[in-house]
């Protein structure tokens, strides 16, 4: 028989019953839809995770003070004050592959311009730190050398601050206070939206290092000059984990660490535990993936019990076409054929509605989702693997029915 004529034997056989043919492919159409629409959702949440990595910067290395101990109790990190900014020099000097290492200095303040007020957070920085977390500015200027060293009134302004303090007017060369203090803006930061922890990181103020512990804190300079956090920048040829072995060592050895005594600073790999997220959202992915996956075993499962049905119903018809001279392979085809077209029907209708819901969920619950071409493919090429498996048995079935016992069923 001709391929042509056995496709429109089997397309006329689908709609004389086009209630249940629909009813049959829903299963698929279910599953094809979950398994795009899942792994559009996964695929967002891996691009989220990989944003939220640009956002801190690349390799990235941030060493904290460690804790302190007062009347027994044990206060936690950054209590102690064990970091210098020569801690951070000498990073920088001592340690092969390192580009920036950028000391720092973190307090909460009240920022005011004009009769409005902002509670927000302040940081003392040094001219690398902006590069060691790779910031950039967006209009105005960094901090120039003098004014680092001067401990200058002047200050950089994250997006939130323009937002909340001067509207829509342009805040460069403006004044605001920090506290008591007043400073001049030289320029505002580019935005960076949430970290991965959900802060937003565009509220923000920086002034200079020095100015941030002489005129904020209020702090005499001292002789240690303690920074509350050293901001590193790894080369993209160096090894992550060579990197802080060797800035651990030299942290302990100026600190005056004995041999198995705990280390009295943390390290953190900022980019390490995003990829860890990263690698948790691909298991979650290939595991809603696979639950989808099983909506279309399903799906498969209802196409054999319709074909074998249908089977039942058309004995009369399969010994009458055998009997003119049909082979078991002309009925094995055809029987095989309106599986496949039943769960291929059912997997394009199943992209149409996956690609949907995966726009709908990107549209308004404001999640990123990725649709992957690879996975409309593999999902629609999955339908047609099961259409052919779960339709061979009915058909082969059909294809093995003797005439003569076929014509005499009832």
């Amino acid at each position: 028989m001709h391929p042509f004529s056995t496709l429109a034997i089997a397309l006329h056989a689908l709609s004389i019953n086009k209630l249940r043919s629909a009813l049959t492919m829903l299963g698929i159409i279910i599953g094809v839809a979950a398994v795009i629409a899942m792994i559009a959702i996964g695929q967002g949440a891996q691009r989220r995770v990989a944003e939220h990595i640009q956002k801190l910067g690349a390799n990235v290395i941030v060493v904290w003070p460690g804790s302190r101990t007062a009347q027994g109790l044990r206060l936690g990190a950054t209590t102690a004050a064990t970091l210098t900014e020569d801690d951070a020099l000498a990073i920088a000097r001592e340690v092969p592959g390192i580009m920036h290492a950028a000391p720092s200095i973190r307090g909460n303040a009240q920022v005011v311009a004009g009769n409005t007020n902002w509670a927000t957070v302040v940081y003392g920085i040094n001219p690398d730190y902006l590069e060691a977390r790779g910031w950039s500015v967006a209009d105005g200027r960094g901090f120039e050398p003098a004014e680092s060293a001067s401990a200058a009134k002047v200050a950089l302004i994250g997006r939130t601050i323009v937002h909340e303090l001067f509207g829509d007017a342009d805040p460069i060369g403006r004044t605001m206070r920090i506290g008591l203090l007043p400073v001049t803006i030289v320029g505002t930061l580019a935005p960076k939206g949430q970290n991965a922890w959900g802060t937003d990181q565009d509220d923000v103020v920086f002034v200079p290092l020095a100015t941030m512990r002489n005129r904020v804190q209020g702090q005499p300079t001292g002789r240690l000059k303690r920074v509350s956090a050293i901001n590193i920048r790894v080369a993209d040829d160096m090894s992550m984990s060579e990197a802080e072995e060797g800035i651990r060592a030299l942290l302990r050895q100026r600190h005056r660490l004995q041999p198995g005594q705990d280390d009295d600073f943390g390290l953190r790999n900022l980019s390490e535990l995003l990829l860890t997220q990263q690698a948790s959202s691909q298991v979650l992915t290939r595991l809603l993936a696979a639950v989808s996956g099983i909506s279309l075993l399903v799906g498969g499962i209802g196409i054999m019990n319709i074909m074998l049905v249908s089977v039942t119903e058309r004995t009369r018809e399969i010994g009458l076409r055998l009997a003119v001279g049909a082979r078991g392979r002309d009925i094995l085809l055809q029987f095989m054929v309106e599986a496949t077209t039943l769960a291929l029907i059912g997997g394009l209708v199943g992209i149409g509605c996956g690609v949907a819901v995966a726009l709908l969920l990107g549209h308004f619950a404001d999640w990123p989702t990725v649709l992957v071409p690879e996975a409309i493919v593999l999902a629609v090429g999955f339908a047609a693997a099961i259409g052919i498996f779960f339709g061979f048995y009915p058909a082969r079935r059909a294809a093995r029915l003797q005439p003569i016992e076929a014509l005499r069923h009832e």
